[in-house]
């Protein structure tokens, strides 16, 4: 059957999934570690990152120190938490070092998504009264709002990949299948569980983008209709018919920087 068969085996055996050390009961405890170090980290990434970047000021050293966890390999971080008291704290030593890992990318991600909203549209808003708060929550957050996502994803996908280090110190988690293969030498069961990792990984991206997709606060673009024969350089008189029938109203003397805002808002 070769090494996928054996493992695709092993999978639909029930008895590896069943009991305290089945495959069942590790992936709850990979969720667990993975869901409270992405927590964690986004609860100390994002608001930095917000805050630095609505002020424009210190983003650069924030995102230059939180680049040390990128630089410190994190099972290096974890075999130093264990030969510190934290050695016998259960999941912290690993929550901890996967919190190191996971900050940069929120936090790099959400600091220039804030500072490369338009200039224009800012000042824009300004003049049209809005406060600090208004200006964050109604144009700086909702503008940003992609590449936050993006930095997320990608320290979610990091992070569900990453935790299998848990049990390199003897913890749970989905590595634990993995390096129970190697002691035995069962390479479909080694096999097996790098799968489940790597299904699990996309679970959590395909989850993110199904949320993104529904919280994106961008307005939907304008529904247009297929060039007509009479439409002239590129743009169709179904597209103008169709954008006024949606109550757009045609461009006035305004400056494109204050009918930004007013779409966003």
């Amino acid at each position: 059957m070769g090494v996928l068969g054996d493992a695709w085996t092993w999978l639909i055996t029930g008895s590896n999934w069943s009991g305290d050390g089945g495959a069942l009961s590790r992936l709850g405890e990979h969720v667990y570690v993975s869901g409270v170090a992405l927590a964690l980290a986004c609860a100390i990434a994002l608001p930095t990152a917000f805050y630095l970047g609505h002020i424009g000021k210190g983003g650069a050293l924030a995102i230059n120190i939180s680049n040390v966890g990128r630089a410190i390999p994190v099972f290096a971080v974890l075999a130093l938490f264990m030969l510190s008291p934290l050695r016998n704290a259960g999941y912290v030593p690993t929550i901890v070092a996967l919190v190191l890992f996971a900050v940069p990318p929120l936090l790099t991600n959400a600091y220039v998504g804030m500072r490369e909203v338009d200039r224009a549209v800012l000042e824009a808003a300004r003049g049209m009264g809005m406060s600090g708060r208004q200006l964050f929550l109604r144009v700086e957050l909702p503008l940003a709002y992609p590449m936050v996502m993006t930095g997320l994803r990608s320290a979610s996908v990091q992070v569900v990949a990453t935790a299998t280090i848990a049990a390199m110190v003897g913890q749970g988690g989905l590595g634990r299948i993995i390096t129970a293969g190697f002691n035995t030498y069962d390479t479909p069961q080694v096999v097996a569980g790098a799968l489940l990792v790597a299904l699990l990984a996309l679970l959590v991206e395909g989850v993110l983008v199904a949320v993104d997709r529904v919280l994106d606060p961008s307005p939907p673009a304008a529904v247009t209709r297929a060039p007509s024969p009479g439409s002239r350089d590129g743009a169709p008189k179904g597209a103008l018919n169709g954008a006024l029938s949606t109550g757009d109203s045609p461009p006035t003397g305004d400056s494109p920087a204050r009918d930004r805002v007013t779409k966003t808002v």
